[in-house]
Order: C-alpha cells, then sequence, then structure tokens
C-alpha cells in the first residue's frame, strides 16, 4: 500500500514520552484511516527511548549526528510517504488531531505551519521570555527580512510535502532547522499555509533541551546570515550616504551649527563613513553570490540583471579612474607643497586635497580587487 503520511518524531533519551506520543500517532491514524507510518529519528538516546518506539511498531532511524535538524532530517530522509508532520517527542503537540495539517497539505500547500499563538498555550507549557520576547521578537524579524507570511516561526508541529522538503534543501542540524524550512520555502516561493494548533506542559520530568539565549541567537545568526540585504547591503548604504551627505558639506569649507565647528577632522570621519559602507555593500554582494553558488539560496534574477553590467572590465575602468583621479589630485598637493619650497602648509586646505585623493586611491583599489573576487566567484555560478 502507498503510504500517505509519514509522522515523524526527533528523540534524544525521551523515554518517558515516546510511547504516549506514537499512541497519539497511532490513534489518529486509525481513526481517519490514511495510510501512514511513524518514523523516530533517534539521536543516540541512552535511556532505552529507542526500544520503547520499537516495540510500539514505529521505525527507528538512527542518526549519529547530534542535533534536532539533524535527528530530523534523517527521519524524513527515511520517509515513505507522500507527506510528512514532524513533532516534538515530548508530548507538548496532540498528534491525535492532525486533520487540519492532512487537509491542507491534499489541498496543495507545500508547508502547513503550526500556529500556537493562534490556538491555545496552556499554562508553563512556554516560559514568559519565550512567549511574550523571543517568539515575537524572532517571527518579527523574520516576516521583515524575508516576507515570510508564518505568524509561529518556531512551532514544532508542521506539515510538509515530501517533495517540498527536497527542493528546500536545508543543510543546518541545529534547532535553526526550524527557521531555515521556513525561510526557505517562503524564497522559494513554495504555497504555505497556517493551522492554530495547542501547546500543552510536556511530559518530561527534566528539563528540555531547548536553550533559550543560546538557541535564540543561533536562530538570529542564521537569519541575519540568509539575509545579506539587513547584514550588508543596507547598513552599507546608509553609511555611505551619510559620508558622502557630510563630505558635500564640509569639502568647500569648515562648518558652524549652533556654535559647534565642523572641520577637516569631521570630513575624515565622513571619508572613512563611505569606505566602511562600500566594504559591507561588497561583503552583501559577496555574500549573496557565495550563497547561491551553494545552493543555500535559489537564483536571484535581480542578481542576473545587475551582473550583466557589473563585470571584471566594468570594475576595472572604474577602480581605474578612481585610482587615476587619486594619483591626479597627490600631484597637484605635492606640487603647491612645492610652491611654499616643502614647507610649513595651512593644514586645513591642503587636507581638503589629500583626504579625497587619498580616498579615491583607495576605493579604487577596493574596487578592482572586488572585481576579481566576484569573477572568481562567478566561475562557479556560470
Amino acid at each position: 500500500m502507498t503510504v500517505e503520511l509519514s509522522i515523524v518524531m526527533p528523540s534524544l533519551n525521551e523515554a518517558e514520552t515516546i510511547a504516549v506520543c506514537i499512541r497519539k500517532a497511532q490513534s489518529y491514524i486509525e481513526r481517519s484511516g490514511i495510510s501512514a507510518e511513524i518514523i523516530v529519528g533517534d539521536n543516540g538516546s541512552t535511556d532505552g527511548s529507542q526500544k520503547i518506539a520499537a516495540g510500539l511498531g514505529a521505525r527507528v532511524v538512527s542518526v549519529p549526528m547530534r542535533g534536532y535538524g539533524a535527528a530530523l532530517h534523517g527521519a524524513i530522509e527515511a520517509a515513505n510517504g507522500r507527506y510528512c508532520i514532524m513533532g516534538d517527542s515530548d508530548d507538548s503537540y496532540d498528534f491525535e488531531n492532525l486533520d487540519n495539517f492532512v487537509q491542507k497539505l491534499r489541498e496543495g500547500y507545500d508547508l502547513v505551519m503550526g500556529n500556537r499563538f493562534k490556538g491555545s498555550i496552556e499554562k508553563g507549557a512556554m516560559p514568559w521570555k519565550n512567549r511574550y520576547i523571543g517568539n515575537p521578537i524572532l517571527t518579527g524579524i523574520g516576516r521583515i527580512f524575508f516576507h515570510a507570511s508564518a505568524g509561529d516561526f518556531h512551532c514544532g508541529l508542521r506539515g510538509f510535502s515530501k517533495s517540498a522538503f527536497e527542493r528546500m534543501n536545508l543543510r543546518t542540524t541545529g534547532m535553526e532547522f526550524a527557521s531555515e524550512m521556513v525561510i526557505k520555502a517562503t524564497m522559494m516561493k513554495m504555497k504555505i499555509a497556517e493551522v492554530p494548533t495547542i501547546l500543552a506542559h510536556d511530559g518530561r520530568s527534566r528539563s528540555p533541551h531547548l536553550r533559550p539565549y543560546r538557541d535564540g541567537w543561533r536562530h538570529l545568526r542564521f537569519m541575519l546570515m540568509y539575509s545579506p540585504r539587513w547584514l550588508f547591503l543596507y547598513p552599507g548604504t546608509l553609511l555611505i550616504l551619510l559620508g558622502l551627505a557630510g563630505c558635500a558639506w564640509l569639502l568647500p569649507g569648515p562648518r558652524v551649527v549652533h556654535g559647534i565647528g565642523f572641520d577637516v577632522h569631521t570630513l575624515l570621519y565622513a571619508f572613512v563613513s563611505v569606505l566602511l559602507g562600500f566594504q559591507l555593500v561588497a561583503f552583501a554582494v559577496f555574500t549573496k553570490v557565495f550563497v547561491i553558488s551553494e545552493g543555500l539560496l535559489p537564483e536571484d534574477p535581480r542578481l542576473n540583471r545587475a551582473f550583466r553590467y557589473m563585470t571584471l572590465e566594468t570594475g576595472l575602468a572604474a577602480g581605474g579612474l578612481l585610482i587615476a583621479v587619486g594619483i591626479g589630485g597627490s600631484i597637484f598637493a605635492v606640487s603647491g607643497w612645492a610652491k611654499e619650497s616643502f614647507g610649513a602648509l595651512d593644514a586645513e586646505h591642503m587636507l581638503r586635497i589629500v583626504m579625497p585623493s587619498v580616498f579615491s586611491l583607495t576605493i579604487g583599489v577596493q574596487i578592482i580587487c572586488s572585481s576579481f573576487f566576484l569573477s572568481i566567484l562567478g566561475l562557479r555560478r556560470k
């Protein structure tokens, strides 16, 4: 018989609760009449969880690599079902009521997310810092960075088609596996739905594997690394704009605002702001090209269009022109110094010539080097 649904549970020393989770899943399978299997991805349990699961008829897949994501990945790869529904094996999710997930999957959705905030959260089931700070903030960042529709990024109960999972090509092995799934599904424009779900207090006597601060940082770090725009491009663009505005304002001469004088010292910071901004923008492009080349993100049509004009030759021409400007300005400054018999100069006047010249030389060299590096990265893409 063709298996329609694989119910997948990660497990690491869950002897206290794995049995009740499997029985609930079996109860749903019997009630719904769906052709299904139960798979436990065991992450090296030492408390006999594997024996309990196998004794109840679940298929146990041993996953040597440690991590929440690794355990799930190994179990999902071994699944035979057309659809998969994953959920923690700590009895915090109700495997007896999966009808909404299966219905949405049958309607053609690639990913069906549970939403605990639209359903209910039993008292004490989620620490207050996770409920009111961690989850809302990380979900909000995910929605802003990636325009994701999910309202609960970290709900552990979710369903997806096996084909969609294979297209996602997920790479992470830890708790950030949950974020990667939502982000990739969103960026690949998959059909995503949400259904309300209930979070119950888990049935374990020990503390959970989740570490709020460590795992929260891992989720945030992952989202930043997957969004070069917010990590590099937007801050870099802002620095460039602020720096250029400062240069345009102070190059003609000193300024006084409400009795506060701004002169070449502030002008120097303005030039540095432009240089730092350029480096951040360059890192944004490098990162985007790299993650696409590695298959971590899908192709970006906008980047492909930009590369029609951002060629090695274009970069060499632009960098060479800026270097020529810098050399010309430096020669002009030295000639002015020679007219004074290489003696003392008006520092403020001379710095307004020297700083733009040094800036042009520096950014010209950076553009040339960046162009070569992009060409090297682009070899694999081609």
